[in-house]
């Protein structure tokens, strides 16, 4: 594949200078296109901030080298009909993989952000050597999925994940054999090595926050709180269009957030005056709770089947889920001021439309005065927006304008940032 400084470029690029603006502005192009859908020169022109001349010479380019593509005329309009343009889906494509406590999510997406693949490995426990060799498998067959011409195509491997798989493993009964087999195991180095693919890495949360950003709500609103219901409830924060990680990549990890203790018969009361946020508004805590009453579950998603045999004990996780993460968003607010609070996770989502309008009744009747009320809304993308938010990084160190940072990847456990991928507000 061609790539946007390949040395068949136009002569125009002449000059180590000319050709880093060069490079600069195809990519601000994309974006715009990227974020604009369908667009025609004139209309990239002024998105981009770039000449008519200029965004001509570039869009001829992009479609020389198979990233953008024709999509008829617009009629109808004074003068001759305007020629669109949009991304062209065979431009490129990436993986995205997501390694869970319980489950493990894989899908292969294309330039468009379209999914092609949707793959799902649920498991007891995450043993490392086994989820390694589960993520090389699907890479290959995502990869011999695509036509021989397109392979090549394939720009790189994300993977989100937490940062620390070897904690909060009492809550989950995790056996001490795999807490200490991650401790000693290089998942990154292993998987480089078998797969030939640049490898990006992002936490589960900041990568499903990402996923929001680039394809939900994160495409009209530009400053929000981002909540992920999963196993462990976990966060992001988006900030001017930007996910915001902080020096250790821990912004918005609401786990650890501190609230009043849970209601539930069935959760142990804290040692302090307060519990945490993970010990009342995870699913590890819905299972438990409906275990221990009597009904027959494992995974969220066996809800589909069995809600009605669940109540009334699935009220009273909603109602109390709902109580905390009103807490935490109420305390959240008073610290950074945001437009919108996005709740998305791995619940059905009947069941999870019902617990974002149960925080939002919760948190109405707690806001306090002098802070502004943010608009709590369902997330779009689902339970694999953290594997779609980790197909997100090789495409935008690719192809984004790297004018700012959006995410800094860290190595699984290190905690030290080892390379940064670029994404731009798409």
């Amino acid at each position: 594949m061609p790539t946007m400084s390949s040395p068949s470029a136009p002569v125009s690029r002449k000059g180590s200078n000319s050709v880093q603006v060069r490079r600069y502005n195809e990519r601000v192009v994309l974006e715009a296109l990227q974020r604009l859908r369908q667009a025609s020169k004139a209309e990239l022109a002024r998105s981009a901030n770039l000449t008519p001349q200029a965004v001509a010479v570039i869009v001829d380019y992009l479609e020389e080298v198979g990233l953008v593509r024709h999509e008829g005329k617009r009629v109808g309009q004074v003068g001759q009909p305007s020629t669109l343009y949009a991304p062209a889906p065979d431009g490129a494509f990436s993986i995205g993989l997501h390694i869970g406590r319980r489950a493990f999510d894989a899908v292969l997406v294309d330039f468009t952000g379209r999914t092609l693949r949707i793959e799902t490995c649920e498991y007891e426990y995450p043993e490392p050597g086994a989820v390694a060799d589960l993520a090389a498998a699907y890479v290959q067959t995502f990869r011999a999925s695509l036509a021989p011409d397109l392979r090549g195509r394939i720009v790189g491997v994300g993977v989100a994940m937490p940062y620390f798989m070897d904690s909060w493993t009492k809550e989950l009964g995790m056996p001490r054999s795999i807490t200490e087999a991650w401790e000693g195991f290089d998942f990154a180095k292993t998987l480089a090595n078998t797969i030939n693919l640049p490898l990006f890495f992002e936490n589960d949360a900041s990568g499903a926050a990402t996923a929001e950003l680039v394809y939900g709500k994160g495409r009209d609103v530009r400053d929000f709180i981002y909540l992920f219901i999963s196993t462990f409830i976990g966060g992001g924060l988006i900030i001017n269009g930007n996910l915001e990680t902080g020096p250790h990549g821990n912004s918005a990890a609401f786990g650890p957030y501190p609230v009043t203790p849970s209601l539930l018969s069935t959760v142990p009361a804290p040692k302090g005056p307060f519990e945490i946020l993970l010990h009342r508004a995870s699913i590890y805590v819905l299972t438990n709770h409906l275990r221990q009453n009597g009904v027959p579950i494992k995974r969220a998603l066996e809800l589909n089947l069995m809600a009605d045999r669940a109540e009334p004990f699935l009220t009273e996780w909603v109602e109390d889920c709902a109580d905390s993460l009103a807490q935490a968003i109420v305390g959240a607010i008073a610290v950074v001021d945001v437009s919108g609070v996005v709740i998305d996770g791995i619940l059905p989502p009947a069941i999870l439309q019902r617990t974002v309008e149960a925080v939002s009744s919760r948190f109405e009747a707690i806001l306090p005065e002098g802070l502004v009320a943010p608009k709590i809304e369902m997330g779009m993308i689902g339970p694999q927006a953290a594997a779609i938010g980790a197909a997100i990084l090789p495409l935008y160190a690719m192809f984004a304008p790297d004018s700012g940072t959006l995410v800094k990847a860290k190595t699984p456990g290190s905690g030290r940032s080892n390379l940064q991928t670029y994404i731009g507000a798409m």
